[in-house]
């Protein structure tokens, strides 16, 4: 419920030491190197090309893996989004560097084989793609490249558009007189043209040629070589050899399946050495010693200063932050609290000594959650799925981890405040009392509140408060910031000033018709109470007015400033307005889920109605989830991003990344 305080080392050790300790960083991940210092008399090592090499053998190796998941898929794995990385020893991971030579070998025959596939499989097509251009000439008996006998010329193409053979005869022998010695035969009619080959004397080539030009003839490819029906048996035969060629590079591929562990784990090596050797180009030395600053939590700093000290001689000393130098931030939470973390990370990090809204947050966010998706049965669904998920996968990424705890959560908080509006699926269980048991008496669920459909003006009266609460904490957590800060004027001009002011306005508001057309009942307010609402909106408007732009020395600036700064007012009445959206998504919910029900129920209790019920109720409710679960969760983070986090809270902060391993594969297992 905190940002991490932390520590800036300054590192300086013999050279010949260097790749012990970046390796030792490297496992350990509890170091964010950042070389802020000045440099310009020292040496940097050229390791580019060292770590494109090793970012190279990563890359084949991982085409190697992505073959084998294509042609040799793992049959055990579950749903790999819930699917950790696996687990090797530290034993295991560093006898890659042994195997390497032995596993890019490897890698590199998985590749071309599947090079080898990809090549069978375009010579497959092309050869389909002959053949079918061949089919129009099937009926052709001669080969392509005939050109008849020493007094009759036969040539075979195509005329455009759709012939008979007399009439390509008619218009080849114009000009000819009468009885030409010309023949055509027509082998099919396909896509707009005409299959033909025609014999005619070579005594009136001349004219038949010009005759062929004019009615656009066009000759097969020039490469075309024997009788149409040799040339389909060739292609089939080939087609055939690429067949077993595939078939015989995929179970070779197979027979490399259990190399797999290895060559990710050898891969996930690799992307180690290729990092080392990038940070390495950034590392200033000299020809004995090297220089690393960076930062470590303050918690582990005097550890990692000893072990570096003792078995690597180096020397290591705690510096100050130069100025301008912001230090990386760190949360750390309980589990509650730190599911919400992704959420404010997607925002932005604190800062240095700002709070960490991470604990209030979460808090309001599941409340939020709940009130929005607003179902029993719904909520019951997703904290059930999430426990089990969480319950069978323990190894799952932390990011997935977290997106699960949070959802498990909000599950809970729906559930919660579904029973308080009386929803479970709908009116669900009332339905199917009503339709297929002929039960008629009165309503079985009820809430344990109230029913939003049934008064949804009280339930906006209550959303309106939740918004009051949460926006008046947000104010009070930049109060405490200020107080910290030792700013006392601050804290008086821009979060005591703006309590008076909105708490007067609100017990202003009670006592009004205004109110009372809008929440349905009326409140009767003592005369002290509404003189002392009346005091508490002038002084926090007058304080408002003086002190909300006190930096400026002209007092004229100051008031006209501070009257801009009290139209804010409108500003808190459209943030409060917006927590409306609980009462909108709640009832959209519950809306929908009757609506499911009732269509579901519409065939009645016959043997069909019962089949078509069930498939109504599953396929609607589903699809209500999802979307009322997409709804919820976007308007809850806009509840925190705009309206709470508008209060006091603008990020900034830089995530810590300590230099450590970026596996794709493999999680190393410490041994003890």
């Amino acid at each position: 419920m905190a940002v991490v305080k932390m520590q800036k080392l300054g590192i300086c050790a013999m050279t010949n030491r260097r790749g012990d300790i970046l390796g030792i960083l490297q496992s350990m991940g509890v170091m964010q190197v950042e070389q802020g210092f000045d440099a310009q008399d020292m040496a940097f090592p050229d390791t580019h090309d060292t770590a494109v090499q090793f970012n190279r053998y990563a890359a084949q190796l991982d085409g190697a893996v992505k073959v084998l998941s294509l042609y040799a898929p793992e049959g055990h794995r579950g749903l790999s989004l819930f699917e950790g990385k696996q687990r090797v020893t530290r034993k295991e991971f560093d006898r890659s560097k042994a195997e390497a030579d032995e596993l890019l070998d490897a890698g590199r025959d998985i590749v071309d084989l599947e090079h080898d596939i990809r090549e069978a499989q375009n010579t497959i097509g092309r050869d389909e793609v002959a053949q079918a251009a061949l089919r129009p000439w099937m009926g052709l008996d001669v080969p392509f490249d005939y050109t008849g006998t020493r007094d009759m010329a036969f040539v075979a193409g195509t005329f455009q558009g759709d012939a008979t053979a007399e009439e390509l005869v008619q218009e080849l022998t114009d000009g000819l007189g009468d009885n030409p010695p010309v023949e055509v035969r027509v082998l099919t009619r396909e896509a707009g043209l005409t299959y033909a080959c025609v014999l005619y004397l070579r005594s009136v080539s001349e004219k038949v040629k010009e005759n062929l030009r004019r009615l656009g003839f066009a000759r097969p490819s020039s490469s075309l070589d024997g009788t149409p029906a040799k040339l389909m048996a060739g292609y089939e035969t080939d087609i055939e050899r690429q067949h077993d060629r595939i078939d015989e590079a995929e179970r070779t591929i197979g027979s490399y399946a259990p190399l797999r562990s290895r060559l990710e784990t050898c891969a996930d090596y690799f992307r180690d050495r290729a990092a080392r050797y990038e940070l390495l180009a950034s590392v200033p030395e000299t020809k004995s010693v090297f220089f690393l600053e960076g930062w470590v939590t303050a918690q582990q700093a005097p550890a990692v200063k000893g072990l570096l000290e003792e078995r690597y001689g180096a020397c290591v000393e705690f510096e100050e932050a130069r100025e301008g130098e912001q230090e990386p931030t760190l949360l750390h939470n309980n589990r509650f609290s730190a599911a919400v973390e992704p959420v404010l990370e997607s925002y932005g990090l604190p800062r240095h000594g700002k709070v960490d809204p991470s604990f209030i947050m979460s808090i309001f966010y599941v409340i939020f959650f709940g009130m929005m998706l607003s179902d029993a049965g719904y909520g019951i669904v997703v904290a059930l799925g999430c426990g089990i998920v969480l319950a069978r996968h323990h190894d799952m990424s932390e990011g997935t981890n977290r997106m699960l705890r949070l959802f498990f959560w909000c599950g809970l908080s729906t559930t919660f405040w579904g029973l308080m509006y009386g929803g479970i699926f709908g009116n669900a269980i009332d339905t199917i009392a009503t339709t297929f048991f002929g039960y008629e008496g009165p309503q079985i669920v009820r809430p344990l509140w109230f029913e939003p459909m049934a008064n949804p003006m009280a339930l906006l009266m209550w959303c309106l408060l939740f918004g009051v609460i949460h926006l008046f904490v947000g104010l009070g957590i930049k109060g405490y910031e200020l107080l910290k800060d030792g700013d006392g004027l601050g804290f008086v001009g821009e979060v005591l000033s703006w309590y008076l002011l909105l708490v007067g306005l609100i017990f202003m508001l009670l006592p009004t018709d205004l109110f009372a057309s809008i929440a349905g009942f009326s409140v009767a307010l003592p005369g002290w109470v509404a003189t002392l609402s009346n005091a508490c909106a002038a002084v926090g408007a007058i304080l408002v007015v003086l002190l909300g732009s006190r930096d400026s020395a002209n007092w004229g600036v100051r008031i006209a400033s501070g009257l801009y700064d009290l139209y804010g007012v409108t500003g808190w009445l459209s943030d409060l307005l917006s927590y409306s959206r609980l009462l909108a998504l709640g009832l959209a919910t519950g809306v929908i889920a009757n609506v499911v029900n009732m269509m579901a129920a519409m065939m009645g209790p016959t043997p069909l109605g019962i089949v078509a019920f069930v498939l109504i109720f599953v396929l609607g409710h589903t699809l209500n989830i999802g979307i009322n679960m997409l709804g919820a969760y976007v308007h809850t983070n806009r509840l925190q991003f705009v309206e709470f986090f508008g209060k006091f809270y603008d990020g900034g902060g830089e995530a810590f990344a300590p230099f450590g391993t970026s596996h794709r594969y493999v999680e190393i297992r410490e041994e003890s």
